[in-house]
């Protein structure tokens, strides 16, 4: 496992482009997402989604969310009315996951098997933006809770003892902020806030 450290308001850019590379060469990351430390990898690599299934032990049809840049990344990957358009605008980047109708250019694995959507984010956290910049594409990804633990890992020695044989890249920016997004879904006619978490809800009701 590459460790490295990182500072977390000026990221070191030749640490972030390590970073990228490994996880463009197939490797699973360890990094610091808006609330919580995250577990992710490259949209298109079956492999690792499947290592990072193993390590949270996650069943077949887990719903993985997009880790995407800015709102015409979004676009490419949901399908976005005007109305949908206006609302993301407002709230991102933001500490919100959406539920939103895939494209054709998510792997039907990632979708709900039924509904075809996909939950997309757009960070604040200025190092999962320039992990996103460096990598060029959206990153599958998924909070770091594993099995047994009621809350998601913060502690970055821990995260090193407990994953270090299991991901190739850890991200570390010190003690994480225990916390979840607000999860809104805007898939169908209505907006649902599904979870009420770290972002501000009031906009969607």
């Amino acid at each position: 496992m590459l460790h490295l450290y990182v500072h977390p308001d000026n990221p070191q850019e030749r640490l972030i482009e390590q970073a990228a590379a490994r996880i463009r060469a197939g490797g699973v990351v360890v990094y610091p997402a808006d609330s919580t430390y995250s577990l992710g990898c490259r949209l298109g690599d079956k492999d690792a989604m499947e290592r990072i299934a193993r390590i949270r032990r996650l069943p077949e049809k887990h719903q993985y969310t997009l880790l995407c840049r800015d709102l015409s990344e979004i676009a490419t990957y949901a399908k976005v009315d005007n109305a949908t358009y206006r609302l993301l605008k407002n709230h991102t980047p933001g500490l919100y996951t959406f539920i939103l109708t895939a494209t054709h250019e998510v792997p039907k694995r990632l979708m709900h098997p039924k509904r075809k959507t996909i939950g997309i984010r757009v960070p604040t956290n200025c190092v999962a933006q320039q992990l996103l910049e460096a990598l060029g594409e959206p990153m599958l990804t998924t909070t770091l809770s594993l099995p047994d633990y009621t809350e998601p890992l913060d502690d970055p020695y821990e995260i090193a003892d407990k994953l270090e044989k299991l991901i190739d890249v850890f991200i570390d920016v010190g003690t994480g902020t225990l916390g979840e997004t607000s999860v809104i879904d805007l898939s169908g006619d209505e907006v649902v806030v599904v979870r009420e978490g770290l972002g501000d809800v009031v906009g969607f009701v």
